[in-house]
């Protein structure tokens, strides 16, 4: 009878160390099959409960050691694209803090006169840079575009690319705010009187022609306009 009963022992025995394993972390916990949830690292996992065959990779954690150089600015792409006039003195623009920019007000200045020669060119006459919309002339206006090409936020201030009701500029942009035209009229728009006004058969470079059409800003993006029937 006892041989019977060390023999049914025994059997038992095998059978948990068959089916039953241990934890390798010392605590005392005892699983029947290693999981991706069960709070430690077993099986073939790199950490717990992941990487290894069965589980999401582990994430890596980002290294912010070492030495960083600046490639890249968020600013207002369209002023370097305009007004840089070539691709090493946009990359040159990227690249430089907002602070240090003044080294480029010389060329968007030269690039701005240019586009007046163009413009004239086209229309037949002579024109020159005036004083903008915003009473700025030249070397203001160009130092305004080089050393202040930078996102800006003010919680109590306007945001707009130009509110001509206001005189604010460049302070940030609406959606709705059409800044192909705001461009125009801040390079080609004069005060008042001037041959860019649209005045003695001149035509005013103000605007591209294109709007908004009827797109709903207030709706998610993409802001898409009604089909046309």
């Amino acid at each position: 009878m006892k041989t019977y009963k060390f023999k049914i022992l025994f059997i038992a025995i095998c059978a948990s160390l068959l089916f039953v394993q241990c934890d390798d972390d010392d605590n005392g916990n005892v699983i029947v099959q290693e999981t991706c949830d069960d709070g430690i690292q077993n099986g073939d996992e790199e950490g717990v409960d992941c990487g290894g065959t069965a589980c999401e990779p582990c994430l890596q954690e980002l290294d912010f050691s070492g030495t960083y150089r600046q490639e890249d600015i968020m600013g207002r792409p369209g002023i370097n694209t305009v007004f840089s006039g070539t691709d090493q003195l946009k990359n040159n623009f990227n690249t430089t803090i907002v602070s240090d920019r003044a080294d480029f007000q010389d060329d968007f200045q030269a690039r701005l006169e240019l586009y007046h020669d163009v413009y004239g060119n086209a229309l037949g006459v002579m024109i020159d840079y005036e004083t903008n919309i915003l009473g700025l002339d030249a070397a203001t206006f160009t130092t305004v575009l080089a050393q202040f090409d930078a996102l800006q936020v003010s919680p109590t201030g306007e945001t707009t690319y130009f509110n001509p009701n206001t005189g604010v500029a460049l302070t940030g942009r609406t959606l709705s705010d059409d800044v192909i035209d705001v461009s125009l009229t801040l390079m080609f728009g004069g005060m008042s009187g001037t041959r860019f006004d649209g005045n003695n058969g001149t035509p005013q470079l103000t605007s591209d022609g294109v709007d908004a059409g009827d797109r709903d800003f207030s709706l998610s993006f993409p802001y898409m306009e009604s089909p046309n029937e």
